[in-house]
């Protein structure tokens, strides 16, 4: 019912609109200050991640696996991911601010946060999951009131079209 209602109701299209502008801007905004803030460094907050992971009750690691991830793949690859995060913040931020893309922005913004979330950092992160898989189930509603109500139909149409036409050279 409460799926139902965030997919397809109009009044709730609104209100998806409200909390999709409200991450866009914590997210281009975030994106924007690093790509511009004279060379964002990701790596002391990999190595602080590393060297103080997020323990359980019994002192022990609870994400060891994500440590390892952090280790062995995130900090040898610095340049890769100084890249991708101010951009894919950024282009989280203008994704969600347009309604452009809608779920994948919000698909792409929970990856980031989780990722944050793992290393330790709590910050306003549960809060942005929490909206994000609101706007998630919503889907192509928490983007109605934005481009995703051309983008879309456009993209369902191309796609059909190519299919179409893969279709009559497999025939032919």
């Amino acid at each position: 019912m409460f799926t139902n209602f965030l997919r397809e109701n109009k009044i709730a299209a609104g209100i998806l609109t409200v909390l999709r502008l409200y991450l866009g801007y914590s997210w281009f905004t975030a994106g924007l200050g690093k790509l511009t803030g004279g060379g964002f460094d990701a790596s002391g907050f990999l190595k602080g991640a590393i060297g103080n992971p997020v323990k359980g009750p019994d002192g022990n690691m609870v994400y060891g696996w994500y440590v390892n991830f952090l280790e062995s793949f995130a900090l040898p690859n610095i340049d890769m991911f100084n890249f991708i995060v101010p951009w894919g913040e950024t282009l989280i931020g203008l994704g969600l601010l347009l309604g452009c893309l809608t779920t994948a922005a919000m698909f792409f913004g929970l990856v980031m946060n989780f990722s944050f979330f793992l290393a330790g950092t709590v910050s306003h992160n549960p809060t942005d999951i929490f909206l994000g898989f609101i706007i998630l189930t919503a889907g192509f509603n928490a983007g109605r009131i934005g481009l995703d109500r051309w983008v879309i139909p456009f993209i369902h149409r191309t796609l059909k079209t190519e299919g179409s036409k893969d279709k009559a050279k497999a025939a032919a």
